[in-house]
Order: structure tokens, then C-alpha cells, then sequence
């Protein structure tokens, strides 16, 4: 399969690179040369406003109809009137085989295009997902890209019925932000009095005799959930990504223990021998690049192992800002891609991808996993019970399993844990591996 433009831009390539490894083995390849065309003998997408006159390529065409985008080199507002096409949405209508600009429509959400554009961040400085277009015309819950890609194989399979596909798997990643890595050990006697005092003036007698037991050996601490996933792992055969925060200075959102506590360095060292390891940037390091390095050389020299893999601490992250820095500091593969505060696809797709960086107009060789589930958004943003937030999973899993994509879930060990609060939460984990993921 060959693609035809009249002309290449930077924005094009890259998507074509993504589509085409998407929907074939080998990448698809672009030319402006119609006597190309004309010698190849095979299919060719024209991604051009004007059809093709030879009886020789008009045989071999699929045309898609271009609007501007891949074309321009500025950021603007771009006109994304939405229409239906087969239950789902769609934008950038034109015409030809397929009804819309499927490339600048995978671009525009892919590149995160809209997050460049002036408008209000939410009270931590993130892009508010109530501005996106997915949120505002319902399909943050769909792997929308993934969904259209399906439509585009099965029209070309249709009008090409010889073309064979990249057959896809459904895969499934699970993480685990470590922000606190125990509830009341390793604290330090200042931390541990003030939060004794906190619950002694509140009445809370159940976290206070908790904490008693726990620093005095007595009780295993309400936030350790390692030996339990351990063995949930090796039930299910998985092998996830652990993401630790290691601030040297705790302090305001970043509430880690100390890096330099055996207890910590003990648990990297151990989770770094069997399972994928990352960096959770503290807060602080967001304002602060050579914090950021500083983390990651830290984490490095407690593991034993280069630190290639990140996901930011709350979702912090501007664009381009954060992914510069993360490329800038080594980081190879980021887990991001994500809301703080509601649930779905941020970049409306299941798979992975490599983020172009809009204002330099070039792709980039930093991988992006992005994730559709958080417990802390279900719990504290959405306020569902662990009922509904098992209802959530599911949606997401068989929306995700039926287009053959990549899901990724983000778990905090304080859920799966003991700490009364998160009662129920650790079950429904436990069921959705058990039961749905893996015996389905």
C-alpha cells in the first residue's frame, strides 16, 4: 500500500508512521510521484482533493479527501464540527472513500493539539478536561482512534479485498504509583507525633491505636500490599510497572518517605529484581529540572538499574514542557497520558505512540502509554464506590478488548491495602484480574 500527497509535511509523516504500523506490518510509504504510483502496481491511498485521472491508478485508488491541518505550521483554533458516522463521532467531514480527514483527525487528538491553545488550567496547573473535545461531545470513555481505524480496515478490505492487515493483540499493562509507600512506618518521630496528635485531637482512637501497633511491630502496616500483589501476579502471570517516588525533601504533595530509609530502598531494590521500575517526578520537580535528574540518578542508584520509564506525580504535566524535560533527563517511556481527575482516553486511543512535539514540528522518539483508569480519580474526583468503579473497569476493558488495544490501569497501594477507608477497593482489583482479564 503507497500513499500519494501532493505534498509531504513533518505533521503527515508522522501520523502515517502511527496509522501505518497500526493497520499493517511495515510502515506505509508516502510519495509525491505519480510515475511511482504508476510503476508500483499497488493499492495507493490518494490523500489529495483531486481524484486520479489514469485509468491504470484510478483502478488502484482510495481516496481521502484532506483538510488543511497536516498541512499548516502554525497552531490555531481549528473548526471540529462533529457528526455521527456508524455510532460514533467523527470531525474534519470531506469526502472521496472515506467521509472524513481520518489523518488530521488522528493527528489533532494524537499531538494533544488542543492543549496548546490559550485557555483555563484547573487548580494544579493541568490542562482541564472539561475543555477537550472528547469530554464536551461524550467520547472520553472510547479509544476513539482505535475505533476508526477499524472503520478504515474494513473499507479498504471492502474496495481491496487481497489487502491483508497487522493482526493485533489485546494487551494489558497494570501499574502502581508508590507515592507513600507506608502509612506510618519510616516516618520519623517528628511526622509520626504530629500525626499521633492529629488523631488523639480528632478522637480517631481506631488510626491512632493502629499506628501504635504498626511503629511497635505488633500490626503489618495498613499501606503494605506487596507480598499480596506478589502473589496476584504471579497467579495471573503479569508483570507490571512500579513507579516510586523518591523526594529527597517530603513536603506539600510529594509526602514519600525518605529515599535514604532502608525500608524504602529495601522495597525498590526487591521490586526492581522482578517487575519494571519507574520514576514518579515529585512535585517539586516539576518546577525544578535538575531536581528531576536528581530523582531519577537516585532511584537509579538504589535499584541498580538505568531509570528509562516515568509517569508524573498528580498527572502534572504541560505541553511541551514536561515531555522535554523527561526526554532531556534519559526517559525513554511515559505513562501520562492520562486525566487527574476523570476516568477514559485523554488522547482518545488504546496504544501507544510516540508524542510529536507540536511547536518544534517533530516527532519524537518518546513513547507514550496512556491510561484509562486511575482508583484515585473513581474515588476521590468521580466519588463511585468500589461497585461502580468495577462497572467503570469492565466498560473499559470490552470497549478496549473489542478494538484489539493496549489498556493500562494506575492502582496506589494505599487502595489494595488495609486502611479502612478503602474498603472493598482491593477486591474489586483482585476480581477484575481473576475473573474478567484473564479467564474470560
Amino acid at each position: 500500500m503507497l500513499l500519494f500527497s501532493p505534498q509531504v509535511s513533518p505533521r503527515l509523516r508522522y501520523v502515517v508512521d502511527f496509522i501505518g504500523l497500526e493497520l499493517w506490518e511495515q510502515p506505509l510509504e508516502i510519495t509525491t510521484d505519480l510515475l511511482v504510483l504508476a510503476n508500483s502496481g499497488e493499492p495507493v491511498i490518494n490523500y489529495s482533493s483531486h481524484e486520479f485521472s489514469a485509468p491504470e491508478l484510478s483502478s488502484r485508488e482510495f481516496q481521502i479527501r484532506p483538510v488543511s491541518l497536516l498541512f499548516e505550521t502554525e497552531i490555531r483554533s481549528q473548526d471540529l464540527t462533529c457528526f455521527e458516522m456508524n455510532y460514533h463521532r467523527a470531525f474534519f467531514q470531506t469526502g472521496g472513500d472515506f467521509p472524513f480527514d481520518v489523518f488530521a483527525a488522528c493527528f489533532y487528538l494524537l499531538s494533544r493539539y488542543e492543549e496548546y491553545l490559550p485557555g483555563g488550567a484547573d487548580e494544579f496547573g493541568r490542562y482541564d478536561h472539561n475543555r477537550s473535545l472528547a469530554f464536551r461531545e461524550h467520547f472520553l470513555h472510547q479509544p476513539l482512534i482505535n475505533i476508526w481505524l477499524q472503520e478504515l480496515r474494513k473499507t479498504l478490505k471492502q474496495k481491496f479485498p487481497g489487502m491483508t492487515f497487522r493482526n493485533s493483540a489485546f494487551q494489558f499493562i497494570p501499574t502502581y504509583d508508590i507515592d507513600i509507600a507506608y502509612a506510618y512506618l519510616q516516618k520519623g518521630w517528628l511526622r509520626s507525633f504530629g500525626g499521633a496528635l492529629k488523631s488523639f485531637l480528632r478522637g480517631d482512637w481506631s488510626s491512632l491505636k493502629t499506628r501504635i501497633q504498626v511503629i511497635s511491630g505488633k500490626r503489618k502496616d495498613p499501606y503494605d500490599a506487596y507480598e499480596w500483589l506478589d502473589s496476584l501476579h504471579l497467579y495471573c502471570r503479569i508483570k507490571p510497572y512500579y513507579f516510586f517516588l523518591v523526594a529527597a525533601n517530603p513536603r506539600g504533595y510529594d509526602r514519600n518517605i525518605s529515599p535514604k530509609s532502608i525500608w524504602l530502598q529495601d522495597l525498590i531494590q526487591y521490586h526492581a529484581k522482578g517487575y519494571h521500575l519507574g520514576i514518579h517526578p515529585s512535585w517539586q520537580s516539576g518546577d525544578n529540572p535538575d531536581l528531576l535528574k536528581e530523582e531519577i540518578e537516585w532511584l537509579a542508584y538504589i535499584s541498580g538499574q538505568a531509570i528509562r520509564s516515568s509517569r508524573q506525580h498528580y498527572i502534572r504535566m504541560t505541553l511541551p514542557e514536561t515531555y522535554r524535560l523527561l526526554i532531556d533527563s534519559g526517559i525513554q517511556r511515559d505513562f501520562s497520558m492520562g486525566y487527574g481527575k476523570i476516568n477514559g482516553f485523554r488522547a482518545s486511543v488504546a496504544s501507544s505512540f510516540y508524542w510529536y512535539d507540536l511547536k518544534k514540528e517533530e516527532a519524537t522518539n518518546l513513547e507514550l502509554y496512556p491510561f484509562c483508569f486511575m482508583d484515585a480519580n473513581a474515588f476521590f474526583e468521580q466519588q463511585i464506590s468500589p461497585k461502580d468503579a468495577m462497572q467503570e473497569l469492565m466498560q473499559f476493558y470490552r470497549t478496549i478488548k473489542k478494538v484489539n488495544g493496549l489498556m493500562v490501569t494506575i492502582w496506589h497501594n494505599e487502595f489494595l491495602g488495609t486502611q479502612p477507608r478503602f474498603k472493598g477497593w482491593k477486591e474489586v482489583y483482585e476480581v477484575f484480574l481473576k475473573e474478567e482479564v484473564y479467564w474470560d
